[in-house]
């Protein structure tokens, strides 16, 4: 059975009755299969699972869609009781900011200013912020992000490595759909003819994969994924990079990421793949 909370005294008190391991899996709602795959793997690895469900006004851009934003609580908890959560944390925004907006927040660093954080800015001090604030009241042993948001998986990762927050830091797989695109609450955003061409960043990724695949170097490698974009037009490309799998400045050999945001009409996409370069001679 799973139980739905709102306030902070009531998560406290449910909080309390959790014996044993617990995994908190953080999310705005609109929940998909790959929320459930998240809840699925905190099962495997918990004693109890506890989902978030917060829209977080603090990582919407003035011009972005927090107002949009699906509110779905009612299908969302179905999701969450049949992928076995035992505890839905759904707050109001007042609850989680009783004094407004926090005049004190999270500074992601350099790595939070780039890439996504370039694209949207201060997009990751909100994240941060209410990751750490979740984290403070829940009190988990593990978290689970999906490695769709790679960026920002690996800034929680940062966080509680250098802020000592005692929570180990789980990273999911990707979770995509038969024809290769990445499940996404915005999927849902896209018209039929849109959702075609969202299906080039997928394929930028693969291609790319595949160039390394065959010996290719890094700039190879780029250059396949941009060929492979540039076959289904329709995409605005915003980034696509390679770099190494912390997201760290330098040459990359070796493991790395190839990341990728484009806009598809009036919907801003991401996604991401793990390749390895071959050694340099």
């Amino acid at each position: 059975m799973t139980e739905l909370v709102h306030t902070r005294a009531e998560l406290a008190k449910a909080r309390a009755g959790l014996a044993g391991t617990v995994g908190v899996v953080m999310t705005m709602g609109a929940l998909h299969p790959g929320h459930e795959t998240l809840i699925r793997a905190a099962r495997e690895r918990a004693d109890h699972v506890l989902v978030t469900i917060f829209v977080n006004p603090l990582q919407f851009g003035p011009n972005e869609d927090f107002d949009r934003y699906p509110r779905t609580l009612d299908t969302d908890l179905e999701v969450c009781r049949r992928a076995g959560a035992d505890l839905v944390f759904a707050p109001a925004v007042a609850d989680m900011y009783p004094d407004g907006q926090p005049t004190v927040r999270v500074n992601p660093g350099e790595l939070g200013e780039e890439l996504e954080g370039q694209s949207r800015p201060g997009f990751f001090h909100g994240v941060l912020t209410v990751v750490l604030k979740l984290l403070q009241l829940t009190r988990p042993d593990f978290t689970f992000f999906g490695e769709k948001d790679y960026q920002q998986l690996t800034l929680v990762r940062r966080m509680a490595r250098d802020l000592d927050v005692p929570v180990e830091v789980v990273g999911v797989p990707t979770v995509r759909e038969p024809d290769g695109l990445a499940l996404s609450s915005r999927n849902r955003y896209l018209s039929a003819d849109e959702r075609q061409v969202a299906l080039g960043l997928s394929a930028a990724l693969r291609a790319g994969a595949a160039a390394a695949e065959r010996g290719a170097d890094a700039g190879d490698v780029l250059a396949a994924a941009h060929r492979a974009l540039g076959a289904t037009p329709g995409a605005r490309l915003d980034y696509l990079v390679l770099t190494d799998p912390d997201l760290e400045p330098g040459p990359v050999a070796g493991p790395a990421r190839l990341l990728i945001a484009a806009w598809v009409g009036g919907t801003r996409l991401i996604d991401n793949l793990a390749i390895r370069l071959a050694p340099r001679s």
